[in-house]
């Protein structure tokens, strides 16, 4: 089991979990289905994915190092709407495998990492050294019920957040690249290198589901 960095082990940027089991796996059907049982939750990932801010990720291709800040709008955009594409095709509640995300956890999850990365550069911006809450990713994918949500609904609430944490990139000014935050192990972070992070965590995901990933050629 695998999964994108987070700010945290046990954070944003998961490669690799879900299915939809309460509702019909064809895009577009909402006749709920009789008592099927929910999937089982895959094996928490638990290592530190900070290691993609010094090296290229094998993976999906990704340098998170030679990115900048006034790259991350785009890049933000582009990846959330392949990720949305890809949630509109017939199927996208079905698992892979039982311990891999489906397309429609992935865009949950995607969705809630723009909102804490959002949340996390906003701290960032108006505070000294802020600490930043702690997320369970894998808890949240379980009490969410990332495979039971509606993909219509996701689908709106995964390009809004996209959009909105794009913007909040794209005002970003160069005096506050080098701001600091952190984790809570301690580890820090800078406006900068969250932004890496940020964005390799999304694009990764498109990578996971089989999508080109925009900015790698």
């Amino acid at each position: 089991m695998h999964r994108a960095p987070t700010l945290n082990p046990r954070e944003p940027g998961r490669h690799g979990a879900g299915s939809r089991s309460l509702w019909l796996v064809a895009w577009g059907h909402d006749r709920p289905l009789a008592s099927t049982p929910d999937p089982v939750a895959p094996a928490p990932d638990t290592k530190d994915w900070t290691w993609v801010l010094e090296r290229p990720c094998p993976e999906c291709g990704v340098e998170a190092s030679r990115l900048e800040v006034p790259d991350l709008p785009g890049l933000l955009h582009d990846a959330t709407l392949a990720l949305s594409e890809a949630l509109r095709d017939g199927g996208a509640g079905v698992r892979p495998e039982p311990g891999t995300w489906s397309v429609l956890e992935y865009a949950c999850h995607v969705r809630d990492v723009h909102r804490t990365m959002g949340e996390r550069l906003t701290a960032m911006l108006e505070q000294d050294d802020p600490t930043f809450p702690n997320w369970d990713q894998d808890a949240t994918a379980v009490q969410e019920r990332y495979h039971a949500q509606d993909p219509a609904t996701v689908d709106v609430e995964l390009v809004e957040a996209g959009g909105h944490v794009a913007g909040l990139w794209s005002a970003v000014q160069p005096e506050a690249y080098d701001r600091r935050g952190r984790r809570s192990n301690g580890s820090a972070f800078t406006v900068r290198t969250l932004g890496q992070y940020h964005l390799h965590d999304v694009l990764h995901h498109v990578h996971d589901v089989g999508r080109p990933v925009p900015g790698v050629h």
